[in-house]
């Protein structure tokens, strides 16, 4: 969309998630945890582990809580039994929001998701009210300026799925969920290094927000993304410049 920059709009977003420091370790031990738990504790055959324990460095975790929390996933570890839940909803303009928690108690974790959507102008819905506008990938970012030829040639031989330039001059990778680091990987090994690499979900169409409705919006988001259960928040929207 021409209003705005897919690379300014992922740089904020990240920027904001990382900000919120305080609580990033717990959001990244619990993650570490229950990848361990569904997967097994090798990362070499776990991908999900991989990637955790990639974000974790990435964001200077100790040694010791990784593993740790590995060691609480695979039984080895007494610790706090967490169950997957993702709650859908709308936000301002009907923007699709899609929210994934972590959470050893339920019946909190939706009445704070519901609450956050009713104060900051949302609506929760059903379970697959908006899933269906997203697609489950492994999304990499590379900046304005990288050689669109060379990176194309190198992901697709590497196994992407598809690469996307968009009108900012940013160039998205997208690979299968569990190919993200093999195809990671491969490319840093020619020369091409990602600004941001993540399994999420990528909604299939964007709602441009600008004004007041784009305020409103973020405070939506901040409020999801500041709850304790929750891990990740996807959403439609996207940011004017």
């Amino acid at each position: 969309m021409a209003g705005h920059s897919k690379w300014a709009n992922i740089q904020h977003r990240k920027g904001r998630q990382d900000a919120k420091r305080g609580k990033v370790f717990t959001k990244l031990i619990k993650e570490i945890t229950v990848a361990a738990k569904m997967g097994g504790g090798d990362p070499n055959a776990n991908p999900r582990l991989r990637l955790a324990i990639d974000k974790a460095k990435a964001q200077s975790l100790p040694k010791d809580n990784m593993e740790n929390a590995i060691k609480r996933g695979t039984g080895q570890l007494d610790g706090v039994s967490y169950e997957e839940i993702r709650y859908e909803g709308y936000g301002i303009a009907g923007a699709a929001v899609m929210v994934d928690c972590l959470t050893d108690n339920k019946v909190r974790t939706v009445a704070d998701v519901r609450h956050a959507f009713n104060k900051y102008g949302g609506n929760m819905g059903t379970d697959g009210c908006v899933a269906f506008q997203f697609q489950h990938c492994g999304q990499m970012l590379f900046a304005p300026g990288t050689d669109e030829s060379a990176l194309m040639d190198a992901a697709i031989e590497a196994g992407a799925d598809d690469v996307v330039t968009n009108d900012d001059g940013s160039i998205e990778v997208l690979t299968p969920p569990n190919e993200l680091s093999t195809v990671k990987d491969a490319l840093e090994a020619v020369g091409f290094k990602a600004e941001f690499a993540e399994v999420l979900q990528k909604p299939l169409n964007e709602t441009e927000l600008v004004g007041e409705d784009a305020e409103k919006m973020q405070k939506l988001l901040d409020a999801l993304e500041s709850l304790d259960d929750v891990q990740e928040v996807y959403t439609s929207a996207v940011f004017a410049e």
